[in-house]
């Protein structure tokens, strides 16, 4: 048997083709052009799969991984990355194109769990969570090695769980630790403090400026990520809190940036706030493993995982 996967992201397009064992036998990409009408950019998710499509031997599945939260309706609904789409049913799309093969979309964190589960940081860990924080933040859990998606599939958005801030307004977790919150904390920072940053002055502040000028030691930049990560380590100590996992894999370019700058204050603030001290182990926050193809490691995975709950695989 044989899945193809596909990674549907704001930038690239990203297709693969995968054994049973989930050995990555080919693998395509191109861009997205999530600016260009919706006709366009489904044509082009189905040639970069086609692009690993086989000359022979069978397909029993497809994987898509899709930018956004979603319900378990085949549908994408609401996305940032192509905020002109809605209700398209993207799987249904896909599966005619391909004759009837059976296309399994979930939510890219989701898949990011489930990869990093099967091949990845999170191996044999029960329950195992996974969290990306880049320009948002998401999240996924797996349970006795199967994706726990709660009663629609919307479950597990850790970077959508409410806090006061310290101006008494309520804000969500990514406001404060995924790449555009950490930018406003710095704007913030910044205004408050007349103290010497290579931060100022510059034209567009961005997320990878503050990760840059925190490696060189710039104070500002330092205290900036500091309470980014004082912020992070609140939101897990949630997670810890309601789900007991047995590890918490991080993910995303916010993390994998900045590392230690942000983990070391996320782990004080879990060590010195858990409720019990066995909520919090020393390997509980582990960094992702799988990189880039960690969505079409998963996408690949959750098609032959429910391909196979569905008796369609073809056993050859």
């Amino acid at each position: 048997m044989a899945v193809v996967a596909i990674d549907f992201g704001g930038t690239r397009l990203r297709a693969a083709y995968f054994d049973r064992e989930l050995n990555l036998l080919a693998r395509a990409e191109m861009p997205t052009m999530a600016h260009e009408p919706q006709q366009h950019v489904i044509d082009r998710i189905i040639r970069v799969a086609q692009q690993v499509w086989p000359d022979a031997g069978a397909v029993d599945a497809i994987g898509i991984s899709a930018p956004c939260p979603m319900a378990h309706t085949g549908m994408i609904g609401h996305a940032a990355v192509v905020p002109h789409w809605h209700d398209v049913p993207l799987a249904q799309i896909v599966s005619t194109a391909f004759d009837g093969v059976p296309v399994y979309m979930e939510n890219d964190a989701n898949l990011g769990a489930l990869a990093e589960y099967h091949k990845g940081a999170a191996q044999g860990a029960n329950p195992a969570v996974y969290m990306t924080i880049s320009t948002g933040i998401g999240g996924g859990l797996v349970v006795d090695g199967r994706l726990f998606t709660g009663r629609n599939g919307l479950a597990i958005e850790p970077g959508h769980t409410k806090y006061r801030g310290p101006d008494g307004k309520i804000y969500s977790l990514q406001d404060f630790a995924a790449g555009p919150g950490i930018v406003r904390l710095a704007k913030l920072k910044l205004a408050a403090c007349d103290d010497v940053s290579m931060l100022r002055d510059q034209a567009e502040l961005t997320g990878q400026m503050v990760g840059e000028a925190a490696h060189a030691g710039d104070a500002v930049a330092r205290s900036v990520v500091e309470e980014a990560g004082w912020w992070l380590g609140i939101g897990l100590i949630n997670v810890a809190h309601m789900i007991n996992p047995e590890v918490i894999v991080l993910g995303g370019s916010v993390v994998m940036g900045l590392q230690d700058l942000i983990l070391n204050p996320a782990r004080q603030v879990m060590q010195a706030y858990v409720v019990d001290p066995t909520f919090y182990h020393d390997d509980l926050l582990r960094l992702a493993h799988l990189g880039d193809d960690v969505c079409l490691i998963g996408a690949g995975s959750y098609a032959r995982d429910q391909s196979a709950a569905q008796g369609n695989l073809n056993p050859a």
